[in-house]
This record gives C-alpha cells, sequence and structure tokens, in this order.
C-alpha cells in the first residue's frame, strides 16, 4: 500500500519555519520590539518580499506649532513636516557546525535536531550583542572603535541628550573624555534623582525623545525603559534614597511584561540590568571605571530583516561529514537623523538619552 511521504526539502522547510518561530518568542529583546514607530526596537520587514540591500526608516519629529483662533489667519503660517530618513544597509550573518556522517550510525538521535539549541544559543547571543553594541555606538561605529574625535562630534551634537554622572555641569563641551573624566565615585553612581533628570533631559531634547506607549491594566501608558550594566544595578540598589522608597510603597509598576519583567521601577521607569554592557575602564576621576546607561524611548533601534534564520545542509569528505548552516540577512542599528542640511550631516540619536556613571569593581 502506497504511502504519502513528505519531501526532504518541505521538512527543512518546516525545521527553519520552527527555529525563527522559536528564535523570535525565546528573544530577550522581544518585548521591546513592533512594526509600529512607538516601538523601541522598530521591525522593518520591506526587503523580505523585495530584492534590494538598504531599508530606509522615516523619522517624523513631532508638530510644536501654536494653534489658530477663528479670526487669525492660518494660510502662511503652516509648519514645515520636519520628516528624516535613516538608511539601514543590510549584512550576512552566518554560522555552521560540522559532524562526521558516521556518528549519525552510532546515535539514534536526530544530530541535525540536536545541533539546533547550538545554533539557537549562537542566533540569541548575537542579537543580544548586536542590540547592546547599537546602543552605544557613535553615529554607525562600535564605541570601543570610535576616535576621540568622532566621540567629540557626537557628543556635540547630542548635547541635548547625555549626561555625566549626578550633574548636567559635568558635560565639558565638545570634549567626551574631559567629561568622563568629571566622574566621581562619591556623587555620580546611579542613583534615583539621575534617572528622573535623565526623563527630564529626554523630555527637554529637541527634538523630544518620544516615550513608547505601553499597554497596561491602567490604559496606555507612556513610558521610558532604563538599560544598565550590573555595577550601575549594584549602586542603585546601594541607594539610601531607593531604598527608603521600596520600604515606602514597594516596586511600583502595572501589570504588563515590560514592566513586571523588570529587575526594578524607579519613578515609573522599569530598569533591567544587562550584564553585557561594558564598562570603560579608566576614565573617570582617579582613573575609575565608568558604565553607561541607556534610556530609551520610541525609534530607539530599529531591525531590518531581509531573510530570516535560513539552514543550508551540505556533505564533505566524500560524503562522510555532514554540515548544518544558519545564515540571515539584517541589520541592527540605532536610529539617528541628520540635523544639518540633509540627513547625512550632524547625526543625532532619535530615541535615546545616554547616561555616565561610576562603576568602580567590587
Amino acid at each position: 500500500m502506497a504511502e504519502t511521504q513528505v519531501p526532504s526539502n518541505a521538512q527543512v522547510q518546516q525545521w527553519d519555519n520552527d527555529y525563527y518561530v522559536d528564535y523570535v518568542n525565546r528573544n530577550w529583546f522581544r518585548k521591546f520590539e513592533g512594526t509600529g514607530s512607538s516601538s523601541i526596537i522598530q521591525i522593518k520587514e520591506d526587503l523580505t518580499t523585495k530584492p534590494g540591500g538598504t531599508i530606509t526608516c522615516h523619522l517624523v519629529n513631532k508638530l510644536v506649532g501654536t494653534a489658530k483662533n477663528h479670526n487669525e489667519t492660518l494660510e502662511g503660517q503652516e509648519e514645515d513636516l520636519t520628516l528624516r530618513t535613516h538608511d539601514l544597509a543590510i549584512r550576512e550573518y552566518s554560522h555552521a557546525v560540522r559532524w562526521p556522517k558516521f556518528q549519525e550510525q552510532l546515535t539514534a538521535i536526530d544530530l541535525r535536531a540536536a545541533h539546533k539549541d547550538a545554533l539557537m544559543t549562537w542566533n540569541m547571543e548575537l542579537d543580544r550583542d548586536l542590540v547592546i553594541t547599537a546602543l552605544g555606538d557613535i553615529n554607525g561605529v562600535k564605541y570601543s572603535l570610535a576616535s576621540e574625535t568622532q566621540k567629540d562630534t557626537w557628543l556635540v551634537d547630542n548635547a541635548d541628550r547625555v549626561l555625566f554622572g549626578a550633574a548636567v555641569a559635568n558635560h565639558v563641551s565638545g570634549d567626551h573624555s574631559t567629561s568622563l573624566a568629571t566622574i566621581d565615585n562619591t556623587a555620580d553612581k546611579l542613583t534615583p534623582e539621575a534617572i528622573a533628570l535623565m526623563k527630564r533631559i529626554a523630555k527637554a531634547a529637541s527634538p523630544k525623545v518620544r516615550p513608547f506607549k505601553a499597554k497596561s491594566s491602567v490604559g496606555d501608558v507612556d513610558t521610558y525603559v532604563l538599560f544598565v550594566n550590573s555595577r550601575a544595578m549594584r549602586d542603585l540598589k546601594n541607594n539610601s534614597t531607593y531604598q527608603q522608597q521600596l520600604r515606602d510603597a514597594g516596586s511600583r509598576g502595572w501589570t504588563n511584561p515590560i514592566f513586571t519583567g523588570a529587575d526594578l521601577v524607579v519613578d515609573n521607569t522599569p530598569v533591567y540590568e544587562i550584564e553585557d554592557i561594558a564598562v570603560v575602564t579608566g576614565v573617570g576621576a582617579s582613573s575609575i571605571d565608568v558604565a553607561p546607561v541607556y534610556l530609551v524611548g520610541a525609534q530607539a533601534l530599529a531591525k531590518a530583516w531581509a531573510m530570516r534564520p535560513t539552514t543550508v545542509d551540505d556533505e564533505f569528505d566524500y560524503k562522510r561529514k555532514h554540515g548544518l548552516a544558519i545564515k540571515q540577512w539584517y541589520k541592527i542599528e540605532k536610529l539617528r537623523f541628520g540635523t544639518g542640511a540633509t540627513d547625512q550631516t550632524d547625526f543625532k540619536d532619535h530615541g535615546i538619552v545616554i547616561g555616565w556613571f561610576a562603576a568602580v569593581a567590587d
């Protein structure tokens, strides 16, 4: 009696689909992703259905003009809609595993399936590392690779959305390294007051760093999210003001995964500890280590897909060895817009305020 057999290529396609769904569901940053312009990480999938190597994100700044009354002239008083763009150039990220085919004879398990977890772990660590790198980059250059000139230029353009330690006055105009050197281990640790100050900076920036809307049991809530490294989180937890707030009212938040999954909620801002955010060693006052923290709002980052994770099988050494590769075409970048004459001049980060705080080792 004839039995219908599922073609091997269909099995591989289903495996790839399952892998992608699992990858999305297990992705730590998933709760911050969405296709809308109010998401912290905006997903763009334009190139999954058409050829091309670049995706354009449109950044629309809010209108600030005043309303006119019935007896006031409206014509000629229109406000220009400030429309800027950010281009993301897609690249490939791939990895592979290989094993002797003879091992398939010796084991009852499906070695292809067995390598799924290893590839999944690699994939998710890649995604996490790309997000962290993008948060701190200097106009598309990884922070650790950016020159002092590049950092100074970035600081001039982003002067309205940075904080060095506890006080705005610590910022030395146009000099990134000198500004870092003002941070000491007494007054410039991460505190609830510093978080509140970063929020005020975000709201006063030009253009404003927009909060994103989070749905909760009390309705839509406008909020920011703060990503900090382990040392900054340690100092925040040890802060007497935070400890008193915790004793008085406990951790405040809403019944929403964005808040309930946070490590802390301070001034209605969920705070997440990301241990992989690296410290900048020896740059503060008396050569102390300093850590960046990131207050993010809407459209802080973009993730552009051209090809979702796809596997490729291959055989080597007269078909004695089996290989499995995973590849994907995408890009994660911090969104920025040109504030000069064109989209490519005087870049300013779109949805983020960066603070640097003391982060001495234990």
